[in-house]
């Protein structure tokens, strides 16, 4: 009994205490639960809110890089329109300086023209005059008669012969549009004793045509280039001529000739020819470029006369620095038109013989414009047989006056 009352008696006890323990607990949990609940509520709004301000800032930092590249391009275009600015005005600036520079030269020329008329005592309204005067002038041809320094007695035999001086050379320019004139270009070193040979000859007879251009036998076609240049730019012609001075020329003849052709653009008049090409070193008229025409030569006129029209002569002035040099200058020339529209004219009478050949086509009405002897490229010893040729091969002196060019 006394067991069963113990166990009786201690089971209430323990129901007790468990319900007190639970009651506990559950208020603990309870308590727990909200404090677990608001700790993760506020952690939640934390990171929305980190969320919204990084999607605001993403949008902010958009916005101003966007706003950043515009700003930007339009930098770039202010830029850009700033250096084109700079530019367009270095550009005037430029032209405004070249502008200054020519009239300065221009101020630097007419003083000198000034003081030269001062010291010459020549009034400068009469220089200037004579100046415009022969920049208007309209010439019919100009002939540049080929020599060298030492070349004297040819250049005294053609005076004495074919070519007119003093009044009636004068009177040959004005009346009848012909210059003529030795060309020559000057000595290794510049003022030397054959420079001031040439400058005493050209004091006495005026007659002389000097070239920037350095005198040798191998510089021909450079020679070549700088007369056409040079009288293209000095005298308004319609026809340009070469001729060496060992050649009997019939002026008067010379200048119908041409006077048949004057209606037609890019004359290139001469003896043409086309011969072999000469590739074995040591020999006369070697060339040394001989590989780029074959066994013979394109066809070009011969060097002791020949005669292009002013805008050939043009050509060759405003060209010159890029037209190739041949070691034969009649080549040269002839390359030089080779790929233009040129007329290529061949007439036999630039190159007759010298008598009796030229007297026979003389006395046959044929005068012939210019003789010389192939075997010499030139007259053979003409300083003492061109007076030969001249009398019995001339056209006469008042053919010159008569003829209408």
């Amino acid at each position: 009994m006394t067991f069963k009352n113990r166990g009786v008696t201690e089971r209430p006890s323990r129901s007790v205490v468990s319900k007190k323990w639970t009651l506990f607990l559950c208020l603990g949990s309870f308590c727990a639960g909200m404090i677990f609940t608001n700790r993760m509520w506020i952690i939640s709004e934390t990171k929305s809110g980190i969320t919204r301000t990084t999607t605001v800032e993403a949008e902010r930092l958009k916005l101003v890089s966007e706003g950043c590249i515009t700003k930007f391009q339009k930098d770039i275009k202010l830029v850009s329109k700033d250096i084109f600015g700079k530019v367009t005005n270095t550009h005037h600036a430029i032209q405004t300086i070249d502008k200054t520079i020519s009239n300065l030269e221009m101020e630097l020329a007419a003083a000198k023209a000034a003081q030269e008329s001062i010291l010459s005592g020549v009034p400068i309204s009469e220089r200037i005059e004579k100046g415009e005067l022969r920049r208007k002038r309209k010439y019919f041809m100009v002939v540049g008669i080929n020599t060298a320094f030492s070349s004297r007695k040819r250049r005294d035999s053609i005076r004495a012969t074919w070519m007119p001086q003093g009044e009636k050379r004068r009177k040959l320019e004005e009346e009848k549009g012909v210059i003529i004139r030795f060309v020559i270009g000057h000595g290794a070193t510049l003022g030397g004793i054959l420079d001031r040979a040439i400058e005493a000859e050209d004091k006495k007879h005026g007659d002389i045509l000097r070239l920037d251009h350095i005198e040798g036998y191998l510089e021909l076609s450079a020679k070549t280039k700088t007369y056409f240049a040079t009288a293209v730019n000095l005298w308004d012609a319609e026809y340009y001529i070469k001729v060496d001075d060992d050649v009997h020329v019939n002026i008067a003849t010379l200048g119908e000739t041409l006077a048949r052709h004057r209606k037609k653009p890019r004359i290139y008049i001469g003896c043409m020819k086309s011969g072999p090409v000469l590739s074995r070193k040591g020999v006369r008229y070697h060339e040394p470029e001989y590989w780029k025409f074959g066994d013979k030569y394109f066809r070009h006129a011969t060097g002791q006369i020949y005669a292009i029209s002013k805008d050939l002569a043009t050509y060759i002035s405003e060209n010159q620095h890029v037209l190739h040099k041949y070691t034969n200058e009649d080549v040269s020339l002839g390359a030089w038109f080779i790929g233009l529209d040129v007329q290529h004219i061949d007439d036999r009478r630039l190159c007759c013989g010298t008598p009796p050949d030229c007297e026979w086509k003389a006395q046959a009405g044929n005068i012939c414009v210019a003789s010389f002897d192939w075997t010499c490229s030139g007259i053979c010893g003409s300083v003492y047989r061109i007076k030969e040729v001249h009398r019995r091969c001339g056209e006469g002196e008042n053919a010159l006056w008569k003829a209408a060019f």
